[in-house]
């Protein structure tokens, strides 16, 4: 009852002379995933787990951001052609020009790519890309609704947008986005991945989010402390930073306290399945983190043992 996508962590921009085209050789540093009850809402929490500066499947500020030269059709195209790091905000790009091409009798206005070109320029089955197309057909939903009421919001929860997303949509920013949710009763549930395939309980349960009806989490009475880890290795963040966590866990486990760590990469010793007494597979975002927070309630989180990323959300 649950989909897992994984992504790779690219750190081009520290290796410029490096060509970026992705084969055979393994040029990834780290990677990320994310668990959701669907494809779409899997692909944006991985992508905002990512921490590349994106609040899910979101197009770059500009045309260079998402590795283009042009806005074109034929721009587009070419880009598409090459597998790269940028091709999932391309693919954006370009869905989201087909998505909003209006009718056009003339033929005078430039035309998008058609789905049938985006298909063959990337070889990607079409299943992933009709679920993709329904994410920009949604966005676009969203943006021209005349109100938002809590049924919208819960709809694009369900789809993996984050609230960041949703305020960009309605020219919001992203607090005022989450007090409204907060008004109106739209808070994540938690799920668990069953690490023995449901033939007997698991010893320590993986949780992922999601807006459903049932939750699974049952938090208990003991002192608990959340350990934030290091999310996606990154260059000059290495695994280091995961191995200090396990130690904090390990001494607060001695000292008589229930361990839960939030973490979003599946390659790290933090995320081994009998580290801590609770996982959450979630990404290291402020919207994300805070939840777990609220539906914990912790003595205190642990921010200083998994790089620069904790540091961050502590301000």
């Amino acid at each position: 009852d649950y989909v897992v996508v994984k992504f790779p962590r690219f750190a081009f921009e520290k290796f410029r002379e490096v060509d970026p085209v992705l084969g055979v050789q393994m040029k990834a540093v780290g990677e990320t995933m994310a668990i959701g009850r669907t494809f779409k809402a899997a692909w944006q929490k991985g992508l905002r787990g990512l921490e590349v500066g994106r609040a899910g499947w979101t197009e770059g500020a500009s045309l260079n951001d998402d590795g283009l030269k042009g806005g074109d059709r034929e721009s587009l195209l070419e880009a598409l052609r090459r597998p790269t790091a940028d091709r999932p905000f391309q693919l954006k790009r370009a869905l989201g020009d087909l998505v909003r091409a209006g009718p056009d009798p003339d033929g005078a206005a430039p035309q998008p790519p058609t789905f049938g070109e985006i298909h063959e320029a990337t070889g990607i089955d079409p299943w992933f890309l009709d679920q993709l197309l329904e994410l920009v057909e949604l966005e676009e939903w969203f943006r021209e609704l005349a109100k938002v009421d809590p049924v919208h919001v819960l709809r694009m929860k369900r789809h993996g947008f984050s609230d960041a997303q949703l305020g960009c949509l309605r020219g919001h920013d992203e607090s005022e986005v989450r007090r409204l949710r907060w008004e109106w009763g739209i808070r994540p549930t938690y799920n668990v991945v069953d690490t023995c395939a449901g033939e007997f309980p698991s010893a320590t349960p993986y949780y992922y989010s999601s807006y459903e009806t049932e939750d699974e989490v049952r938090p208990s009475d003991r002192g608990k402390v959340i350990i934030l880890g290091s999310g996606p290795n990154r260059i000059g963040q290495g695994i280091e930073f995961d191995y200090c966590c396990v130690q904090a866990v390990l001494a607060l486990r001695e000292a008589g306290y229930e361990t839960i760590m939030v973490n979003s990469n599946p390659e790290t010793v933090s995320t081994d399945f009998d580290v801590s007494d609770r996982l959450y597979f979630e990404p290291l975002t402020l919207e994300d983190v805070l939840e777990i927070v609220e539906r914990e309630r912790p003595i205190g989180v642990i921010v200083q043992l998994g790089g620069q990323t904790p540091l961050n959300l502590a301000k």
